[in-house]
């Protein structure tokens, strides 16, 4: 028996057919390791399916592995949980505080020029360089994108995540991040932590060399941390301290209070305030 189509069935059964097949372009997360090389494949068709090139997201995707020091490091972000005194002292804020003393007339120059540009003076931005890194000490061992991958994957925080994998993926393409890129457990890039996203975001060419490198260059990272937090609604000249209008923004940089509360105080300490 023939049947004849329609011009009106031949779009319905069209239409029907990509609603279903968009669905399962979804990546699908899990809790465990078994999944994740059934969830890379997954997600290079969905990523291309998005409009990111084959060839980019093929080139990142063969690097990642399923990357169990980011799971136990989500898991366990018990120091956010401490007293503000157990805090500081598990930071090291004392030490923090002597030293950013130091960097800020180190480099007074570079602050200076920040402030004036961005509004943020040295006292929270040398906080948050010496918390995260220890002034550029330390900036992680682990693969970064496979960190953000193991995330994007993981159901915890799935869709968060993705949008940082595919961030990452952007720089990759951008050259500003390499396929062998190493930093924090959660993916995050240069001498202030940035996740991917926020790269893209509020990564500025502090040095003024022509490319943005959280890594490398200092002046890139901390204007680009001072770029963030008026991102998020630093006024010049307001305080920021608890109770004080910029206190908000730097709620932006890290969601757990004892780390805001410390921020403020390091900073304040530095500035003289």
């Amino acid at each position: 028996m023939r049947i004849a189509k329609t011009a009106a069935a031949t779009l319905l059964i069209t239409g029907s057919f990509l609603a279903s097949a968009s669905g399962l372009l979804a990546a699908q997360c899990g809790n465990t390791s078994a999944g994740f090389s059934n969830w890379v494949e997954q997600f290079k068709v969905e990523a291309v399916s998005k409009g990111l090139n084959a060839r980019l997201v093929d080139q990142v995707m063969s690097t990642v592995n399923y990357n169990r020091p980011t799971i136990s490091a989500d898991r366990g972000q018990k120091s956010f949980k401490l007293s503000f005194d157990s805090f500081m002292k598990k930071r090291g804020g004392s030490t923090i505080i002597s030293k950013g003393k130091r960097m800020k007339s180190a480099n007074a120059a570079l602050f200076s020029r920040i402030e004036k540009q961005y509004g943020v003076p040295a006292g929270p931005l040398i906080a948050i360089w010496g918390m995260e890194t220890g002034f550029g000490g330390f900036l992680g061992n682990q693969h970064t994108l496979s960190a953000v991958a193991t995330l994007s994957y993981d159901c915890r925080r799935s869709a968060f995540f993705t949008d940082q994998l595919y961030a990452a993926i952007q720089l990759v393409g951008d050259r500003s991040l390499s396929l062998q890129a190493r930093g924090a457990a959660h993916g995050e890039i240069g001498q202030t932590q940035f996740l991917p996203r926020n790269v893209v975001k509020f990564g500025v060419d502090g040095d003024r060399d022509g490319r943005i490198d959280l890594v490398r260059s200092r002046a890139d990272a901390l204007a680009s941390t001072a770029n963030f937090l008026r991102g998020h609604g630093w006024r010049a000249g307001a305080g920021y301290q608890p109770g004080q209008p910029n206190f908000a923004a730097l709620q932006g940089w890290n969601a757990a209070t004892v780390y805001q509360q410390a921020i403020a105080y390091i900073g304040a300490q530095i500035d003289g305030n």
